[in-house]
């Protein structure tokens, strides 16, 4: 009679992780209603704030890159923030096929009327740690970020000893 492993038991760690993923999730959403109130998503948000202080500004690769976004995703955010004139590509001197976006007028008066609101509420959802645990929370949440990764290049999976069968 063969005998069934026990089941999986998941550690706190995994439930740690589901929480994250939790707040991950209601963070955005919550971001969603946030930025409705300029006619801004999230998405354009991070591509406004990277672009901010960048005066020759980034290729589209640059910005795909800082903001963690295939650049094929990126293309439509910029199309629809040049349409409101609040980027512009410009060409890159000695490359035909390259262009920069840069932040315009428009978009950084737009962005220093966004970021005030953006702060206090960042501040708002953080308000019960303390700045120690709020900088000890940031440390462990980028082991997670630098974990993950190594997760999903199957660098940080532990490997299965293979099963030997007796002839």
């Amino acid at each position: 009679m063969a005998v069934e492993p026990a089941p999986y038991q998941p550690s706190v760690r995994y439930a740690a992780v589901l929480r994250l993923l939790q707040a991950a999730d209601t963070l955005w959403s919550a971001s969603r209603d946030f930025f409705a109130r300029w006619d801004l998503s999230p998405s354009e948000f991070n591509v406004l704030n990277v672009l901010d202080g960048r005066e020759e500004g980034l290729s589209q690769t640059e910005l795909s890159r800082e903001l963690l976004m295939h650049r094929s995703n990126l293309t439509g955010l910029v199309d629809r923030l040049e349409q409101r004139r609040l980027v512009v590509r410009r060409d890159v001197a000695g490359d035909r096929r390259a262009y920069c976006v840069v932040l315009t007028a428009p978009g950084t008066a737009l962005l220093r009327r966004v970021l005030p609101h953006y702060h206090q509420a960042a501040e708002a959802v953080a308000a019960h740690l303390s700045p120690a645990r709020a900088t000890e929370l940031e440390r462990d949440l980028q082991g997670i970020v630098e974990n993950a990764r190594l997760v999903a290049a199957g660098e940080g999976e532990k490997k299965e000893k293979p099963i030997r069968r007796r002839p």
